[in-house]
């Protein structure tokens, strides 16, 4: 199993070049299969979770062509099978939009329950909601979702609650139905509006992305597309809360700084200096960061995926803080990592009460899930001493190169998979 060994107390500073956002390639490839012309994807990010759904689509009978790290082809006119098998599924959440692909344009789909970080409950009721009321015919049977559909008509769909993986569903199925369909109560989320951009791109009519209601006219079919996938806001607020959290001095390039207001506003409250560019934004934290309460909402609020790492920051900060997380149920589980390291962190309920301590201390510690994994190598970079991160396979799911990226920074970490490894590094830092 790899872990990451880490060496603490190096601030962070330099520049780092921002990836594609995971979460608006993993539907935006699952689109890709809903023309029988080859699209073209840039700007792909190299993580687990996308090469996982490249070999699903792939196992239907898509033709798959890797250009280079970063630019794929695809080429769904080949799919002889909407049926997806368990083994991807159970590794990556995100495959349900395969879902709302194989549905909106071969009128069926059967795909598993799907897995991913277990972060909380997350139920697909309004995925199937969506698609009901667009003419399918949706069951769960032997373990997996089963929707058919002879006709799809257009409809209005509302929402129960905000859901970004059933707007994005119900968006790529809808796009292929008879008629129009208004979403209400939709998620705004960037990657929500890069996949209606794709769609529309491919020859889709969808207007209202970015707000919360959705109008789409079905068309009949699509075309090919070349299309390059937004910057990631998630990993682009890590690096911004590394810079933090190591009283560094890291310029983070290839981002749309609209999309990270909410996160640059939360660095600037507790006290770091925050420069925006046109594509980049360089976080300063010269001096001793100070306390603040943050909860997490839908876009364009507090993201849930940047709440461990502003966790993190705040537990070295300064007096009291207060991290209320409204999304996930499950999203505190590092906090007993980070009280191994030093951190003074209650949990009540969906409330973190977080007294900041003067620093943290190196110790073994396991990443529960993806955002959790980052911000506890974040802990690890502020941390005096050395730290190991195990379960790091699933912090591979969602950033590319983390490790390197983070050398760059001047940062002291490398993946190792033995002990003799570990003692090695151990010897070279001294």
């Amino acid at each position: 199993m790899e872990q990451y060994i880490i060496k603490g107390g190096n601030p962070l500073v330099g520049e780092v070049e921002i990836g594609g956002a995971k979460n608006a390639a993993l539907p935006i490839i699952s689109a890709a299969i809903m023309t029988d012309e080859t699209v073209t994807l840039e700007n792909l990010p190299d993580v687990n979770d996308v090469n996982v759904l490249l070999e699903a689509i792939e196992r239907i009978g898509a033709q798959v062509e890797r250009v280079d790290r970063h630019t794929v082809k695809i080429n769904g006119s080949t799919i002889g099978d909407c049926s997806v098998e368990y083994e991807f599924i159970k590794k990556i959440r995100a495959s349900y939009y395969l879902l709302g692909a194989l549905l909106g344009k071969y009128k069926r789909a059967e795909v598993p329950l799907p897995g991913g970080c277990n972060i909380g409950s997350r139920p697909i009721d309004q995925h199937l909601k969506g698609f009901r009321a667009i003419g399918a015919k949706v069951e769960i049977s032997h373990g997996s979702i089963i929707a058919r559909a002879d006709h799809m008509r257009g409809s209005h769909v509302f929402l129960d609650m905000v859901s970004v993986g059933a707007t994005i569903n119900i968006m790529m199925a809808a796009s292929m139905a008879d008629g129009r369909t208004i979403i209400e109560n939709a998620a705004k989320e960037p990657h929500v509006v890069d996949v209606a951009n794709f769609l529309n791109s491919m020859g889709a009519d969808i207007k209202g992305a970015g707000t919360d209601v959705i109008r789409i006219r079905g068309v009949e079919r699509f075309h090919r597309s070349t299309y390059s996938i937004v910057p990631d806001m998630i990993e682009a607020g890590t690096y911004m809360f590394a810079a933090a959290a190591t009283k560094g001095d890291v310029m983070v390039k290839n981002v749309i700084p609209k999309h990270l207001e909410a996160m640059t506003a939360k660095l600037e409250e507790i006290g770091c200096e925050v420069e925006e560019f046109d594509d980049a934004v360089r976080v300063v934290a010269s001096k001793r960061l100070t306390r603040t309460h943050v909860k997490t909402q839908p876009y364009p609020g507090y993201p849930t995926d940047m709440q461990p790492q502003i966790g993190v920051v705040l537990a070295l900060a300064s007096g009291t803080s207060i991290v209320t997380e409204s999304i996930f149920e499950n999203r505190f589980k590092y906090v007993d990592e980070l009280a191994r390291m030093g951190a003074s962190v209650k949990v009540e309920g969906n409330t973190a009460i977080i007294d900041g301590v003067a620093g943290f201390t190196g110790a073994r510690i396991s990443s529960p899930d993806l955002r959790a994994g980052a911000a506890l190598v974040v802990a690890g970079l502020a941390a005096e001493g050395i730290t190991i991160v195990d379960d790091i396979v699933y912090i591979q799911r969602g950033y590319e190169d983390f490790e390197g990226k983070l050398r760059t920074l001047g940062a002291e970490i490398e993946r190792v998979a033995s002990e003799k490894e570990i003692q090695k590094f151990k010897l070279r830092v001294g």
